[in-house]
């Protein structure tokens, strides 16, 4: 993971784009992506250009090489608009790019991260199951050795960029759990392969124009090479640093949207009238815009906070966790407040707050529930706090 080779000065730059792109080239097609569910041809293209198909792969494979740091303030410019728009990529520079740039072998990385920073391979993370959600453990995908590969049945749920992705990163089970770890493998599975099955894309309740679809593998055959890290033990641990470094970004992605409605819900404020009076001038209004931006600057100032522990190595666990429970509480809370102001004007498809607040529903279950991240910062405290009251010299009973 190293130091990133992308100076402060270069980064500027890349975020001023990136700002300008989002602002001037996304914002105005909001509704038309809404209407159509798709990213229109022209603004991926553009993306691809930017290279934002790989800005956090390293530049040795053609990516931006951009840490996580600087991932979040590019986040927080994506989750100002149609969060489809960074579904598109999101995939490629997350979750399932992670994997390879994290556990791949030198041949992997080698035939796959080009084309994955490109855009020309887009990759999908399949670990999600009916059965087993924000918590892997209950996988039951099965990966049986056969001869010099591997053969793999099983069924995979709501899965970001299925309809449209060339190579799935699949997480199965090789062996029951045991002492020597999770059981769980993880392969490359090229969306081609016989046996491969893509589902309808699913309707949902936002984010239209983010496709996702059950996937199902029905006798899949991989070769050796395909199995990531060219070991069996890889999977459980690689989705779990995966997820992890996902949850800041969807953080970050989260004051983006929150952002957005606040800004919303100032300029409805300060143009509206009631009765003759700008509502922006009611206190019960101000009473909620004051609220929208403690919340939004609380929610950003803990997102760097937790991007910054991630990079220098600090805390790759609870931070994490805690930057991901809060934003993502914190934009439906915002959002709410943004339809509140506007009042039934809010309520109206066509209305940006309108599409905020069924678009950020998304964030609190997605990369680990806020269930689960409240699991993961409440056993991780008291787990430290226990180590900690251990005597640093047992006794020793003979």
């Amino acid at each position: 993971m190293g130091d990133t080779a992308v100076t402060n000065e270069d980064f500027a730059e890349i975020l001023a784009h990136t700002k300008h792109f989002v602002r001037t080239a996304v914002v105005p097609r909001e509704q038309e992506i809404a209407a159509d569910d798709r990213v229109p041809e022209d603004l991926r293209e553009q993306a691809k250009k930017m290279g934002l198909f790989g800005y956090a792969i390293g530049q040795e494979w053609g990516g931006l090489g951009l840490d996580l740091a600087q991932d979040v303030e590019l986040a927080m410019e994506f989750g100002y608009t149609s969060l489809a728009l960074r579904s598109t990529f999101g995939t490629n520079n997350g979750i399932a790019g992670q994997v390879l740039v994290n556990f791949g072998t030198d041949e992997q990385k080698q035939k796959w991260l080009a084309g994955i920073a490109s855009g020309d391979v887009v990759a999908s993370f399949a670990l999600t199951e009916p059965g087993a959600g924000s918590n892997p453990a209950g996988l039951r995908t099965k990966a049986v050795r056969q001869g010099d590969g591997w053969v793999i049945n099983g069924q995979k749920r709501f899965i970001t960029n299925a309809p449209v992705a060339d190579l799935f990163i699949v997480f199965a089970r090789t062996r029951p759990a045991d002492g020597d770890g999770a059981g769980i493998a993880v392969f490359l599975v090229p969306a081609d392969t016989p046996g491969v099955e893509i589902g309808v894309k699913d309707a949902k309740m936002g984010q239209e124009g983010a496709w996702t679809a059950d996937v199902s593998f029905s006798d899949v055959r991989v070769a050796d090479e395909g199995l990531v890290g060219g070991s069996e033990d890889v999977g459980y641990r690689a989705a779990m640093i995966s997820l992890a470094r996902g949850r800041v970004h969807i953080a970050a992605l989260a004051v983006g949207s929150a952002q957005r409605a606040l800004d919303e819900s100032v300029a409805y404020a300060a143009a509206a009238t009631q009765g003759g009076t700008v509502i922006g001038d009611f206190q019960l209004v101000q009473a909620m815009i004051a609220d929208q931006q403690t919340e939004v600057m609380a929610g950003r100032a803990l997102v760097r906070d937790a991007a910054r522990a991630w990079v220098s190595g600090e805390d790759r666990r609870l931070a994490p966790s805690a930057a991901k429970l809060f934003c993502t509480e914190m934009a439906g809370r915002v959002a709410d407040l943004a339809v509140q102001i506007h009042g039934g004007t809010g309520y109206m498809r066509g209305v940006p707050v309108e599409r905020i607040y069924r678009e950020v529903r998304l964030l609190r279950l997605y990369e680990g529930t806020s269930e689960i991240q409240r699991l993961i910062i409440g056993s991780g405290v008291v787990k430290a706090a226990k180590r900690a009251q251990r005597p640093a010299h047992q006794p020793v009973h003979n």
